[in-house]
């Protein structure tokens, strides 16, 4: 059997307890990226959770690094696509090509074959591009003169925008930022982090040799899949239920929102606790993990009316608002 273009190799990884080995994940992706642990553990949640990312920082962050280095600290494959005005829909997610010798159509995968896909500036590229990445993000299947080609296993897509400049962007509908199961804000380092950033530069680290920064496997595929079972197998108590529901209906009753979280973004919360109280050690759902993945899991589901956001109030600061008033179950 054929292994899928953009897959990692057949892992040599010894068996070990997945959540372990998760959790060494940080150490190893600290090897080449600095101070990024909370966008570390999103991507985690995400892969979990079978969802999506859009990550949101300004450019220089290590955005692009971060996900090679996830991918190799995963044993996973990762492909990049710089998205352009010019970009097509086929470029994504692949084509037929004529064959010369054989005078038939043979099809070309398109970069959408891998496990970890960084989409860069989504934003840039025309609607029509970025809804055949969305369909296929929905489907995990590119569907070609009616023959469907399934993507490999684990497939996620971490699309990634730039808070500051926006001319000659598309941005995303409100109806497509939805299908993101998480939006993540990759931060600027502190001082101390920068420095080490410059320490590391001047002592030879080359960001395009991460084997030479020793960074290796710690998790792979399998690993995934038992996490995703167990994380399957978290207990969430009625009351919980309730207070998931409370808080997106809260959202939609805010008068500083014009969009508030859909049921979709209830379902997301629902399983982005799990797998956060999961990676705590837990089988159950506290209200503290849903709190914990609150913003990250409904901040792009939001809208703010113009007035308020000329007022410089931000989404996440009504999250705060909307956590502080919906009653705690006990």
């Amino acid at each position: 059997m054929t292994r899928p273009a953009g897959t990692a190799e057949p892992s040599t990884i010894e068996p070990v307890d997945p959540r372990a080995a998760l959790h060494r994940l940080r150490t190893e992706v600290a090897k080449a990226v600095v101070g990024q642990d909370a966008v570390v553990t999103g991507l985690v949640i995400a892969l979990l959770c079978r969802g999506h990312v859009l990550l949101e920082g300004v450019p220089g962050v290590a955005k692009t690094l971060l996900i090679r280095t996830v991918a190799t600290a995963l044993d996973l494959g990762s492909k990049r696509v710089q998205f352009t005005p010019d970009l097509m829909p086929g470029d994504v997610t692949g084509s037929l090509i004529f064959d010369p010798h054989t005078a038939a159509f043979t099809f070309r995968e398109g970069p959408v074959f891998t496990n970890l896909l960084l989409a860069d500036e989504i934003n840039r590229t025309p609607p029509k591009t970025q809804s055949a990445l969305l369909e296929v993000m929905e489907e995990r299947q590119v569907s070609v003169e009616g023959e469907r080609r399934p993507l490999p296993d684990p497939f996620i897509v971490a699309a990634t925008q730039n808070p500051i400049e926006y001319e000659g962007t598309y941005p995303l509908p409100e109806a497509q930022l939805d299908r993101f199961l998480l939006k993540l804000t990759v931060p600027l380092p502190n001082r101390d982090e920068e420095l080490g950033v410059l320490r590391a530069h001047h002592a030879g680290f080359d960001p395009r040799d991460l084997a030479a920064a020793g960074v290796r496997p710690v998790a792979d595929a399998a690993d995934l899949a038992a996490a995703r079972a167990a994380v399957g197998r978290v207990h969430v108590a009625e009351p919980l239920f309730g207070y998931i529901v409370d808080l997106c209906r809260a959202t939609r009753n805010t008068p500083a929102l014009e969009l508030g979280a859909s049921p979709r973004g209830a379902t997301a919360l629902l399983n982005t606790a799990k797998a956060w109280a999961w990676l705590a050690g837990r089988d159950h759902v506290v209200p503290d993990d849903v709190k914990a993945v609150a913003r990250p899991t409904l901040r792009h589901r939001l809208r703010l009316r113009p007035e308020v956001e000329l007022e410089g109030v931000g989404v996440d600061a009504v999250l705060d608002t909307v956590l502080a008033t919906v009653p705690t179950p006990r």
